[in-house]
């Protein structure tokens, strides 16, 4: 068992056990990833303010997203392929967050489908879609949400055009994968993941294949991918999406105040402050600098999440303080999961914990719910008038 101190050494322990193709996946961005980097980054320019002599004893990080209890307000977001990383890997991503108490997303796109999940897990999780064309298909697929007990269902807006990430590019990363005589020998050197591979007979796109007109097999997934997302896109067509689904409904993929107020007028539960993970809009503001004027404008009207570029509790507790009711990570828990499974997703949840836990103590609270702005110390203009 190696030592894990921090989620950095699982990404070590990920890159060296997964294809390159899949971690390339995981670890990029679109165009240049200016995004994709100061999503990270700027967590480095927000400090926390340390405090003494105040009594750190009975500290809780317990509260609530969306109306459930959750242990940290942490959730693991939607990630696409994820049974890639991982044999079975949303099902054992989502068995982790169970155990920690924390809500799991489950991606449209995801190897594993919504009923495997279910079948597999014994609480409710969130179900993500995608803004797509085929009435039939979103209909069927909230209608499976609902019969799988979804808690929620999340509706990723900011997809509407595929941003380029070059490297996804070069390593013929698509819908179904394009194996090349590169990636094969590099998937031939990952032995562990390959015999993982071996034992399930999950490797495609569960939620997809079979229930989407046309898409009998992933050879015809491809034609279904470029033809199914919906440029045309507006918010009465989100209402739509609305009356098809009668439970919370979450909406990610937020980044200005304006959208934010949308969201607020088409009856959403909650919103994500997202770019994707810098994986579409290059050049976009990171989350973190985008969420404090968001909630300004829309605190009062909804619960407000954020995800992007979270990699420690620290980051969890800075967006908490900044007013994130709840801070969504995704390649942080990957890695936990190419690298060592179900076990691994464990173990970057109780390195989030521990860090968020202790950081709120020495900042001088003991008590998630009294996190506030005053922890903080944030230079001028970080997220002032960009006009």
């Amino acid at each position: 068992m190696p030592v894990i101190a921090e989620i950095e050494d699982l990404k070590r322990l990920y890159r060296r056990r997964v294809p390159k193709m899949f971690y390339d996946y995981c670890e990029s961005g679109s165009w240049s990833e200016q995004t994709f980097r100061e999503n990270s980054s700027d967590f480095d320019k927000i400090y926390l303010r340390q405090r003494v002599a105040v009594d750190m004893a009975g500290r809780s990080t317990k509260t609530q997203m969306i109306g459930q209890d959750v242990s940290m307000p942490v959730a693991l977001a939607p990630v696409g392929l994820t049974g890639m990383q991982h044999f079975d890997g949303e099902i054992k991503a989502a068995r982790a967050a169970e155990t920690f108490g924390v809500p799991y997303c489950l991606s449209t796109m995801s190897i594993c489908s919504i009923e495997d999940v279910a079948a597999n897990t014994s609480k409710p999780f969130w179900m993500q879609v995608y803004t797509l064309k085929d009435n039939a298909f979103m209909q069927n697929l909230f209608d499976r949400a609902k019969e799988a007990k979804c808690s929620a269902a999340v509706i990723t807006v900011d997809l509407q055009l595929l941003g380029q990430r070059h490297k996804d590019v070069k390593n013929g990363l698509s819908a179904p994968p394009k194996l090349t005589p590169a990636s094969v020998a590099n998937m031939m050197t990952k032995v562990q993941w390959g015999l993982g591979m071996l034992q399930t007979k999950r490797r495609f796109f569960g939620n997809i294949v079979g229930h989407a007109k046309g898409v009998t097999d992933p050879s015809s997934l491809s034609t279904w991918t470029a033809e199914s997302f919906d440029q045309s896109l507006n918010w009465d067509r989100i209402r739509e999406f609305r009356k098809m689904w009668d439970g919370p409904l979450i909406i990610k993929g937020i980044m200005d105040p304006r959208d934010a107020r949308e969201a607020c007028n088409v009856g959403a539960d909650a919103i994500v402050v997202s770019n994707h993970g810098g994986r579409q809009l290059d050049g976009a503001l990171s989350s973190i600098r985008a969420l404090e004027p968001i909630v300004d404008a829309v605190g009062d009207k909804i619960e407000i999440h954020m995800d992007g570029g979270v990699r420690s509790g620290q980051d969890v507790l800075k967006a908490r303080a900044l007013g994130a009711k709840g801070v969504w990570i995704g390649r942080a828990y990957v890695y936990g999961l190419g690298a060592m499974g179900q076990q691994g997703v464990t173990r970057a949840l109780e390195v989030i914990h521990k860090e968020l836990e202790l950081s709120m103590a020495l900042s001088g609270r003991t008590d998630i719910e009294k996190v506030d702005r005053d922890i903080l110390m944030v230079p001028k203009g970080f997220a002032g008038d960009w006009s």
